[in-house]
């Protein structure tokens, strides 16, 4: 049996599984919610500090010193951490952002974007603009995670310029709770979001066993091509890398038919967020 939507909630029957706590994980089980579906949150990374801080900080100085033409964020959560140092980035240095979603979290701090790839929010585009305007050798700090491929500073550096690599961060996998690991296992999550290699590879790897129901959804061409590298199928590719094209794109299509083991789960009612570990004193 499906649910036929409601009145502006297209995505009314769904329980999406968002795979990242805090204010982000907030934010999108609100707009699901906002929606019709049911929102499970249940991080399944988390981010820690780098393990060289005395590299990070001589970086940053020399980012306040002037000694940048161009610095390179590829994630919000790269923006957390120049928030958290309060790094001060002159204007004779242009930053440019993968995405939307992180020139956003850059403006709301308070640092101009100059650059947001046009068409392909990867590194590898982000790459692709910066060589074609900077047609002469320049000087870039790429701030990245410890685990992130180094696409962008291969290809920067292949074009002649001078990169400065450095782990602002680090990923770490986090165990999925309980009730998402049964949720899952039993067919009661009608869609995965993957939001990035990362999180892909968490959930190959915590939930070997995905029924075939299930929409493993991906929130851009490149985390699609990751999480296929990993093995983990994707039925579902946002066209642009932001968290609204990824849901818009889950609206476009019927909610998958329930499986027996889901029909068998008694429904006990509107509780829409898994139990996330709460940290200890």
């Amino acid at each position: 049996m499906t649910i036929e939507a409601k009145a502006g909630k297209p995505l009314t029957g769904w329980r999406v599984l968002v795979p990242r706590g805090g204010p982000w994980g907030d934010g999108v089980a609100a707009t699901l919610r906002s929606k019709g579906a049911v929102p499970v949150v249940s991080p399944l990374i988390n981010f820690a500090p780098t393990e060289d801080t005395a590299a990070l900080e001589q970086a940053l100085a020399d980012l306040a010193a002037g000694r940048y033409a161009w610095l390179t964020v590829t994630s919000a959560t790269t923006v957390d951490v120049l928030y958290a140092y309060r790094a001060r980035i002159p204007e004779t240095t242009k930053i440019a952002a993968v995405g939307e979603t992180t020139a956003a979290a850059l403006k709301a701090v308070g640092y101009p974007v100059s650059l947001v790839p046009e068409r392909d929010n990867s590194a590898a585009g982000l790459a692709e603009q910066l060589i074609a305007i900077e047609k002469e050798p320049v000087s870039v700090l790429a701030l990245r995670s410890e685990i992130a491929k180094p696409v962008l500073t291969d290809r920067l550096r292949a074009a002649g310029h001078e990169v400065g690599s450095v782990v602002a961060y680090r990923t770490i996998g986090v165990p999925a709770t309980e009730r998402a690991l049964r949720d899952v296992n039993n067919g009661r999550i009608n869609a995965i979001l993957v939001t990035s290699g990362s999180v892909a590879w968490q959930v190959r790897e915590q939930f070997p066993v995905i029924p075939d129901q299930t929409i493993i959804a991906a929130i851009g061409p490149q985390t699609a091509r990751d999480a296929k590298a990993d093995g983990l199928p994707i039925q579902v590719v946002a066209p642009s890398r932001s968290i609204s094209s990824l849901i818009d794109a889950l609206a476009d299509i019927p909610v998958p038919a329930p499986t027996p083991e889901a029909l068998s789960v008694p429904n006990t009612g509107a509780v829409d967020v898994a139990d996330v570990p709460k940290k200890k004193d």
